[in-house]
């Protein structure tokens, strides 16, 4: 059964706006569920969870634990202290990063197409002679080399990689990295952030250690996101962002650290961005996550043979299948950016230009940028139509 895309674009109040929002990979729009989910704790309840003892604190503390397990739900975890709330999938791998027991020369892989959070964490412990870190290069369609993985992470300590690139829409063969990882005794980490609001994440079905993920990227309000980690990992890791509720006790000279998952969460939480990811997660399971996914699928499609007529048209990766709803693409030498700015100036269609936070993978490449289009539950064939059209135009006029 397909999505009833009329019936979903009507929860997003924004999009009465004569809009075509197309930059789904940077940030999602919010359906009013969400902000009212939000509201609720600002206007009914508004406290501090796990430290005041009155009506207010009691009530936030209940909800943050609501909404801790539907995060375990939604990602079906085992247990509800694998979830840490973090403020976006950056913090979630810089947490890892930071707080993992490495002994000197131990080995991190990464993927050639890393986002700069996935990418810097690791290059800065590599500097202080903490890490070795070693780079997988793709395939020259830009999928992933399971036949480089498989000799490169024979001596590795830790394989953190991109789940979904939000460079071009891959999907990278998690399952059969971890199991290859497995067998080498490697742990993994899942960059999640543009896989978790698109498909099904099941991280006992997967055997993934960590897995970090972003509320803004999924309907959620920005600033939140999560980490999962396997109970026994995550009990071995040092906390590397401290202070209050991360302790049971201190002294001037010693401190008991609190109990998973509070031992990570420093600090006042954001209780409103806790309760709306949790709808916003909601919202996804009533719709359907395979629905979304195959909704993306067809759109991408009809872009994809769309920008095909055009001889000067490039897209970057391999064919719509393996690329979920992005389209990252150039247009002759032109400017990426010069293409967002007309789309938008004369069309109001919004896309995202540049190098997308994967300045890396474009250096290598020697390629100043693409223009990126990222598709959504709430997205039309009329827009894609719509997107093409404008595309035909700003052609002359480049």
């Amino acid at each position: 059964m397909g999505l009833n895309v009329e019936k979903i674009r009507g929860d997003f109040l924004v999009l009465q706006k004569r809009i075509v929002y197309f930059d789904n990979s940077c940030v999602t729009l919010r359906p009013r569920q969400v902000v009212e989910a939000m509201n609720k704790y600002y206007y009914e309840f508004s406290g501090c969870a796990g430290r005041s003892m009155h009506q207010f604190g009691n009530r936030t503390t209940q909800e943050v634990d609501l909404s801790r397990k539907q995060l375990r739900k939604f990602i079906d975890a085992k247990k509800d202290e694998e979830v840490i709330f973090t403020r976006n999938t950056t913090e979630g791998i810089n947490l890892v990063a930071n707080s993992f027991n490495f002994k000197k020369g131990d080995k991190v892989l990464i993927t050639d197409k890393e986002h700069n959070s996935n990418l810097l964490p690791w290059q800065l412990l590599a500097e202080k002679g903490t890490i070795k870190l070693e780079v997988i290069n793709s395939k020259p369609d830009n999928t992933f080399s399971m036949e480089e993985f498989e000799e490169k992470v024979k001596d590795a300590k830790l394989v953190s990689i991109v789940h979904t690139s939000n460079l071009d829409g891959v999907t990278n063969p998690a399952r059969e990295i971890i199991k290859t990882a497995r067998k080498n005794g490697v742990l993994v980490m899942l960059d999640a952030a543009q896989s978790a609001p698109h498909k099904e994440l099941s991280v006992r079905d997967l055997d993934v250690d960590f897995l970090a993920f972003s509320g803004h990227k999924m309907l959620g309000p920005s600033g939140m996101g999560a980490l999962y980690g396997k109970k026994e990992l995550l009990e071995e890791l040092n906390p590397f962002l401290v202070g209050g509720e991360t302790v049971k006790d201190t002294t001037y000279t010693s401190r008991e650290w609190e109990n998973l998952p509070e031992r990570f969460e420093a600090g006042l939480q954001n209780y409103a961005g806790i309760m709306g990811f949790a709808e916003a997660t909601r919202y996804l399971e009533k719709i359907g996550l395979k629905n979304i996914e195959k909704h993306e699928e067809k759109l991408n499609s009809q872009l994809t043979d769309g920008l095909n007529k055009y001889g000067d048209v490039k897209i970057i990766g391999p064919s719509p299948d393996k690329r979920g709803g992005i389209t990252s693409f150039t247009i002759g030498k032109s400017d990426p950016h010069q293409i967002a700015m007309l789309l938008d100036h004369s069309a109001n269609i919004m896309i995202r230009s540049g190098a997308h936070c994967v300045h890396s993978w474009f250096n290598k490449h020697k390629i100043s940028g693409t223009a990126r289009a990222s598709l959504y539950l709430y997205n039309t064939p009329q827009e894609v139509d719509y997107f093409l059209e404008n595309i035909k135009k700003i052609r002359k006029l480049l």
